[in-house]
């Protein structure tokens, strides 16, 4: 693209300047490519090289290959040529011929010839570890989620030094409060959370690996109901908030593990077919009366 300078117009005793002339920053038979070096600045035995590089292509591409795009000078010695893909499949990709040559030699070879995507091309995303696109609710029955190498939501239970007796004694009691759950109410919670979803009877907690009295994202409740119920602290747990059966389960058990062993495959052969070839017998298998023995 030409850069061009703005006339400027001054009045002089009410007549108009005409602009100054134009001049060129560049001669005008030049022109820039689409990387912005001026085409006399490139090698110009690999500048070129446009029919090298287009045949080039057309032996790997066939009959995909487009208008010529520009070159980038990718170093003294090495240039690429660029090419629109008329494949219906790689709309807005081209295809990148790198040529080259040997300092003191004019003989120009090609270097590789690659199909890449260009600005308006349609490409994958960038991809994201399994560990990342796992999120809070994607868990269903039957699924196996461990946790994290060193998971920092994850302690020994002999480095827990919390001293909550206190906290949990004064709250039972219910100081502070008029009213508590009576022994009716308790039994009521019970029944309805140990034969609902978080009980041990649903379909999450039938295929889990574990049971919650032993993972490790399980908070203990006080009181009565600690003997057996938690509430579910792991948050790509479907249950993450809830309370839980202790022999209620799933798939993001803290202790579940995977096996990411690559299976041996068998050598598979194919008996069913049977080739059958006549061989006739040797003369040093024949008796004296002209059989074979």
């Amino acid at each position: 693209m030409r850069r061009r300078l703005r006339g400027l117009t001054s009045r002089v005793s009410g007549a108009i300047t005409p602009p100054p002339t134009e001049e060129p920053l560049h001669d005008p038979e030049q022109e820039i490519s689409d990387t912005g070096l001026v085409p006399d600045l490139m090698d110009a035995s690999l500048r070129d090289a446009v029919d090298l590089a287009r045949a080039a292509a057309l032996e790997v591409a066939e009959d995909s290959v487009g208008d010529y795009l520009g070159a980038e000078q990718e170093d003294d010695l090495v240039l690429t040529h660029s090419f629109a893909s008329t494949d219906k499949a790689y709309v807005g990709w081209r295809w990148s011929v790198t040529v080259a040559r040997a300092e003191g030699s004019d003989v120009v070879t090609v270097d590789e010839v690659v199909l890449l995507p260009g600005s308006d091309a349609l490409i994958a995303p960038a991809w994201v570890p399994y560990s990342d696109r796992v999120q809070p609710g994607d868990l269903a029955p039957g699924d196996l989620l461990p946790p994290v190498k060193d998971d920092p939501r994850l302690v020994p239970a002999y480095t827990d030094t919390t001293d909550e007796l206190a906290a949990d004694t004064f709250w039972e009691l219910g100081l502070d409060r008029p009213r508590v759950l009576s022994l009716d109410g308790r039994l009521d919670a019970a029944d309805r959370w140990y034969d609902g979803e978080q009980g041990p009877f649903s379909p999450m907690a039938r295929q889990a690996p574990g049971q919650c009295l032993d993972c490790g994202f399980r908070l203990p409740l006080a009181g009565g109901l600690s003997a057996l119920f938690g509430v579910c602290a792991n948050a790509y747990a479907p249950d993450d908030g809830k309370v839980v059966a202790l022999d209620h389960g799933c798939g993001a058990h803290s202790e579940t593990a995977v096996d990411t062993s690559t299976p041996s495959v068998a050598l598979v052969v194919e008996e069913e077919e049977l080739e059958i070839v006549v061989v006739s017998p040797s003369p040093d298998d024949e008796t004296p009366d002209g059989h074979a023995s």
